[in-house]
């Protein structure tokens, strides 16, 4: 089956010390993957890493065969929320908009097409209503889908989400889950920087397990495993007495 991303040796560093160690895989086309591991992990950088975000030590990366700039335009990023100006004086509608830059061209502005499109992301995540609110007026949850809509403004073939059900209600998450299905089922290809284990069966194809260097890349039952998954972390982890999850 062809690979949406292929990665090799891939390495990265922050100020000499080294966070992401000698990492390779290959996520398939049309497939869900969740990266997961403790704090620290890597598992952020590694999705800056296949996006250019940061630069890499060392590694190849190539998303559908090519190199990350030559498809940036069909890859959306969804990064963390703690990562955004929510003071910033942007309206939700605008913030949608900004998902068909790519595709309006250099030094263009989105016309009545873009706009309708922008829109119809907005009803699919169910904020058609919140299009004149400043984006720091919403919650958490709401506040997510916008980006999502804005991921899906963008007509992306490949969607790297960084700890999207972080801080968020139950009505977002869901919301969210079954968009990413419903494009998972058009062969969109989703990667999800994730932490709780007892969604992995629901969400997941596959898993990625790291800790710096990669520990696993398997089906959810190869992965979630108490021998697999204490490889990953020093110490006993909390959720091996009070869940099923691992067997």
């Amino acid at each position: 089956m062809d690979s949406a991303i292929a990665v090799r040796d891939l390495h990265v560093s922050y100020f000499g010390n080294e966070v992401v160690r000698d990492v390779s895989f290959d996520v398939e086309l049309g497939s869900m993957v969740g990266i997961i591991g403790p704090n620290g992990a890597g598992k952020s950088t590694l999705i800056k890493a296949l996006l250019d975000l940061i630069p890499r030590d060392k590694g190849n990366v190539r998303i559908f065969g090519k190199e990350t700039n030559e498809f940036r335009k069909k890859i959306a990023y969804v990064p963390q929320r703690s990562m955004i100006d929510w003071t910033f004086p942007i309206t939700v509608m605008d913030t949608v908009l900004i998902g068909t830059y790519p595709s309006v061209g250099l030094f263009k502005f989105p016309k009545k097409k873009e706009k309708a499109w922008a829109l119809e992301c907005l009803r699919k995540v169910g904020l058609e209503d919140f299009r004149d609110r400043q984006i720091g007026e919403l919650s958490g949850g709401q506040q997510q889908r916008v980006f999502l809509a804005r991921a899906l403004a963008q007509k992306p073939e490949l969607l790297l989400l960084d700890e999207p059900f972080v801080g968020i209600d139950v009505a977002s998450e869901d919301t969210i889950i079954r968009i990413l299905k419903e494009l998972q089922f058009q062969d969109k290809t989703i990667v999800v920087v994730h932490h709780d284990l007892s969604k992995a069966y629901a969400y997941f194809d596959q898993l990625l397990l790291m800790n710096k260097e990669l520990i696993k890349f398997g089906t959810v039952d190869e992965v979630l495993n108490r021998e697999v998954m204490s490889r990953a972390y020093s110490y006993q982890l909390p959720f091996l007495e009070k869940t099923e999850v691992l067997a």
